[in-house]
């Protein structure tokens, strides 16, 4: 048995919106609860869980003094957050699955960029070629 409180939130395991969430769920808060106690839309707040955007510093800030953890915790996962879910408790399986799922999602969307990035280079060079001829 291994014991997953030592990196259940560590940076190679989660991400920042692993983090958040994690820490939302421990305070007890919805979302929904969140947003409006943090002063933005609730779709915001999912966006910043689902790790396709980042909050400005005022909210980050805000976000810590609600989830009671330290802001350096939430973009690190070192120091003081919360803890990880007790061995025991089901919402673990789900919690991992949810964690690697980010992951993935946020390597497909590093993989479209790079192949937009390489599209336009691509595009550029036909150009470039044509204009030659």
């Amino acid at each position: 048995m291994t014991d997953n409180s030592t990196d259940w939130y560590g940076p190679d395991t989660a991400t920042f919106g692993d983090r958040l969430a994690g820490a939302r769920e421990a305070a007890g808060m919805t979302q929904a609860q969140m947003a409006r106690r943090l002063g933005v839309k609730t779709t915001t707040l999912t966006g910043w869980e689902d790790d396709l955007s980042e909050p400005r510093a005022n909210k980050l800030s805000m976000m810590a003094g609600l989830l009671n953890v330290s802001i350096i915790w939430l973009l690190t996962g070192e120091g003081e957050g919360t803890p990880a879910p007790a061995e025991g408790d089901d919402s673990g399986d789900i919690a991992g699955i949810l964690a690697e799922l980010r992951e993935i999602r946020a390597a497909m969307r590093a993989t479209s960029e790079r192949a937009a990035r390489l599209e336009k280079r691509l595009r550029t060079l036909v150009q470039a070629q044509e204009a030659a001829e």
